[in-house]
């Protein structure tokens, strides 16, 4: 938080977003997508696994795509952590009829437009390339660099996302089969 502070500080293009408590990583993704002013969303993880030096060249591919997600290469993470990773994306993908490598990498770039029409439900933040597509992206991927942790504890783990993620990969499915997208316009111009 001090170091959002300080940034904000310095540049008037940063804003420090605060929730009221703790809602997770689905309301505080929303949270910046509603808040955000730019026309290019960033995200990433702040246990800075992810370098946000790879942003520039994320953000060089956004004149092929609306989303330009990451792909952890080279992945600092333990062989469980690696192969539960592997398992949940397969079956994630075999469900949705999508083919993100790596829907557990946070560092991606967006057009805010797509950004800002996507609702965000608990947990949803596992599915966010799919959900965007819901809402007309083009999504395509490119490998990012991975560090190991430093900074914190992972609040993900077999037992915490095992059970919501396969309740979660169901209503994503529900989501995709029901989904309307629209866009209303000023019809009294017209006149």
């Amino acid at each position: 938080r001090e170091v959002m502070l300080g940034l904000a500080r310095k540049d008037p293009r940063v804003r420090a977003i605060a929730l009221e408590a703790n809602h997770g990583q689905s309301a505080a993704f929303e949270a910046g997508f509603q808040a955000a002013r730019g026309e290019i969303i960033a995200t990433l993880d702040a246990d800075l696994q992810n370098d946000p030096a790879d942003i520039p060249r994320l953000m060089e591919r956004l004149d092929e795509a609306d989303v330009v997600n990451g792909v952890r290469a080279a992945r600092q993470d333990d062989w469980v952590r690696r192969m539960s990773s592997k398992i949940a994306n397969g079956f994630r993908n075999r469900m949705t009829h999508e083919s993100v490598t790596d829907v557990g990498c946070a560092l991606r770039v967006m057009r805010a437009e797509h950004a800002k029409r996507v609702k965000m439900f608990r947990g949803m933040h596992r599915f966010l390339p799919t959900l965007l597509r819901l809402e007309g992206a083009r999504v395509v991927e490119m490998p990012v660099a991975h560090r190991p942790r430093r900074f914190g504890e992972s609040k993900y783990g077999i037992g915490n996302r095992l059970f919501v993620g396969l309740v979660d990969v169901f209503a994503v499915r529900w989501m995709q089969k029901r989904h309307e997208r629209w866009r209303s316009r000023d019809a009294s111009e017209d006149a």
